[in-house]
């Protein structure tokens, strides 16, 4: 199977806005090309989620709580056969449900714990493609994680364990120096929300850079975050590494330029702020 993850907004004008769901759809294709998948098509993709949107209209939550309706589309084989092979036949569906605000106490710090023993993707497998089996492969490390009090993960390179994969089931960056750096990795799932926000730098100013970010360098950035759908931006306030038993402290409260990014992003999806990109998507009649 291979899936996406989008969200419809409830903007303050009260129209409903899908943020670059093209990207989703692009995205959902390269994931099933990559394990033999029929992709669906752009068109059926926009005509899937436009009418679960507007079917379930009633239950997009207002505009200023922080929440939003969250889209599932899912693709999966349904042909009668269980040997390992392509299927004949394909189900693509979207289902949909309201989600909270991902901060219920403000937009904070977390704690995240580095992981040596675990691998989220093989370097030459399907990291760069959603997939589930991605997100399984780091379940045990997250739930060993949030057991011992950090909010999540943070995977290294599986060849040689000396560069920043992943952050959990987010995208890693770092800011130092007027300049925004993000992982670099064939293992890593391009993030759309990754993607806006080094656009969005570029607007303010930031210099963008997408490399090999080695794990040394924790220390010489002056703010880092997760970025994702869930949570658009999840400033990370310290780093515990577990093999060496230290921590990287950023700080309590977030960066301003983490702040910065994610009003910015919050208010182009919300309709607060002047969507210059052309991001965003009004559903029109509801």
């Amino acid at each position: 199977e291979a899936f996406e993850g989008l969200k419809a907004y409830r903007g303050k004008d009260g129209r409903v806005r899908l943020f670059r769901w093209e990207e989703n759809a692009k995205r959902m294709q390269n994931s099933a090309n990559g394990i033999l998948m029929a992709p669906p098509p752009g068109e059926l993709f926009e005509k899937a989620i436009t009418t679960a949107v507007k079917l379930n209209a009633k239950y997009i939550p207002p505009y200023g709580t922080g929440a939003t309706l969250y889209l599932r589309p899912l693709l999966m084989g349904s042909g009668p056969q269980v040997g390992v092979k392509p299927a004949d036949e394909y189900l693509f569906m979207v289902f949909v449900t309201p989600v909270g605000p991902y901060f219920k106490e403000g937009f904070k710090p977390v704690a995240i714990e580095i992981v040596r023993d675990f691998d989220r993707a093989a370097p030459l497998g399907t990291g760069h493609i959603k997939v589930g089996g991605n997100y399984a492969a780091g379940m045990r490390p997250s739930q060993r994680a949030h057991n011992d009090g950090f909010a999540s993960v943070l995977f290294l390179d599986a060849l040689e364990k000396k560069y920043i994969d992943e952050a959990g089931p987010a995208n890693f960056f770092g800011i130092k120096n007027n300049t925004y750096i993000t992982p670099k990795s064939t293992s890593i799932l391009p993030s759309i929300t990754n993607m806006s926000l080094e656009q969005i730098a570029k607007d303010i100013g930031l210099h963008v850079e997408r490399r090999h970010v080695p794990l040394e360098e924790l220390e010489t950035f002056e703010e880092a975050g997760a970025c994702g759908t869930a949570a658009i931006i999840s400033p990370i306030g310290k780093i515990y590494d577990r093999t060496t038993d230290k921590t990287i402290v950023y700080g309590e409260n977030p960066g301003p330029y983490s702040t910065k990014l994610y009003q910015t992003l919050r208010g182009i999806q919300e309709g607060e702020i002047e969507d210059t990109h052309n991001w965003t998507t009004i559903i029109e009649g509801i």
